[in-house]
């Protein structure tokens, strides 16, 4: 049971009712809710929950500061999203890990690169950035959650008004234990996202891995995996456009590596200036 929810002190109403009961593992809508709220501006959403709840849907970290009574958290309870009007506008969804997520750049800045591709316009393209930490393409995985393919009908499909879907996986199928180290099965997986996107008119925006020398489990073996995909897609038979981000982020000096000045510090996640450099690629 939800009770009185508020975003920016307007309650929130269910079917005309302030609460409403979730059946687990289902979704919800509330009722229109008319606010004005300046292009790019911040929306504070409020929940209250009258009891104990169990184990509940979360996002883990969305590198942004909320609270829990008068704990800080950066995770995000509950909420899935704002649905805002898009008329006019270009609906962009970036199904993507931890890069897309927003690892590597400051929190409470709003410096990830889907935000840094928002930023660039003078009219905002609506953009739902659904990047989760650990994220993988092919397998679902107990820690980080359900893959790209598995979450694609919830995730992607169940946007209103989407027109442009990028992908960006596939890191972390070749880095994560178990490693995927035949690069046609990552393929295959793109291809698959392409063929049940293309099934509800969406774009498809395809982007390379990008180099992780430096991190923690990068080894040559697995680079060159990540090097057979990144080859593939540049031929341009599996996705409708390519992002490069290898491309973008790479060091000239040593392509394996990210650009010094792109590093957040751990070899795979680049910092806000990366995250720039990806957005300007798009």
């Amino acid at each position: 049971m939800v009770g009185p929810v508020a975003a920016n002190g307007t309650p929130v109403l269910f079917g005309g009712e302030k609460e409403i009961l979730i059946a687990a593992g289902a979704t919800v809508v509330s009722d229109p809710v008319e606010m004005v709220i300046p292009d790019g501006g911040e929306l504070a959403v409020s929940m209250y929950l009258p009891g104990p709840t169990g184990p509940l849907s979360f996002h883990r970290n969305v590198h942004a500061t909320g609270s829990i009574d008068d704990r800080p958290t950066n995770s995000v309870f509950l909420l899935n999203g704002v649905d805002v009007p898009a008329a006019g506008r270009r609906v962009v969804a970036m199904l993507g890990d931890s890069i897309t997520e927003g690892v590597g750049t400051p929190d409470n800045a709003n410096l990830r690169w889907p935000d840094q591709y928002a930023a660039q316009f003078r009219r905002r393209p609506a953009v739902a950035n659904l990047g989760i930490s650990g994220n993988r393409v092919l397998l679902d995985d107990a820690r980080f959650g359900p893959s790209g393919q598995s979450r694609f009908d919830r995730d992607v499909v169940g946007l209103p008004s989407l027109r442009t879907l990028v992908v960006f996986l596939g890191i972390n199928d070749i880095q994560q234990p178990p490693s995927q180290t035949d690069p046609a099965r990552i393929l295959l997986a793109y291809d698959q996202l392409v063929r049940r996107a293309h099934d509800h008119d969406l774009e498809v925006i395809g982007a390379t891995i990008g180099p992780f020398k430096g991190w923690i489990r990068y080894t040559e073996a697995l680079d060159q995996v990540r090097s057979d995909v990144n080859a593939v897609l540049r031929r341009g038979r599996v996705f409708d456009r390519l992002l490069d981000v290898d491309a973008a982020l790479r060091d000239p000096a040593d392509p394996a590596r990210l650009r010094p000045g792109f590093n957040s510090g751990d070899g795979l996640h680049p910092n806000a200036a990366g995250a720039k450099a990806i957005a300007l690629a798009l």
